[in-house]
């Protein structure tokens, strides 16, 4: 009877394991002017293929929104290292 219990317990902890989600987070990712294009391309088809979503091109600045997986975020935060790529958690600003 342990045994049978003990195979639950370990089928339940890798059921969860292989289901789990990584969280979707709204950034903005931004790179100095003279950083290639490609990088960010690279950067974009990292997202995207991570089934993350670019939400929003920047035409001022170069950069770009989107939703992305931690995991996926922490590759693109990486890679953009050597550029001095600046990730910032997207959030609501206002004035008082």
């Amino acid at each position: 009877m342990r045994l049978f219990a003990f195979l639950i317990a370990a089928l339940a902890f890798l059921i969860a394991g292989v289901t789990a989600v990584d969280v979707q987070k709204s950034v903005i990712i931004t790179y100095p002017p003279e950083t290639p294009d490609s990088v960010l391309a690279q950067a974009k088809k990292a997202i995207e293929d991570g089934g993350g979503m670019v939400t929003h091109e920047y035409q001022l600045i170069k950069g770009f929104a989107a939703k992305v997986g931690e995991k996926v975020l922490d590759t693109v935060a990486a890679w953009g290292k050597e550029y001095n790529c600046l990730v910032e958690e997207d959030q609501v600003v206002s004035s008082l």
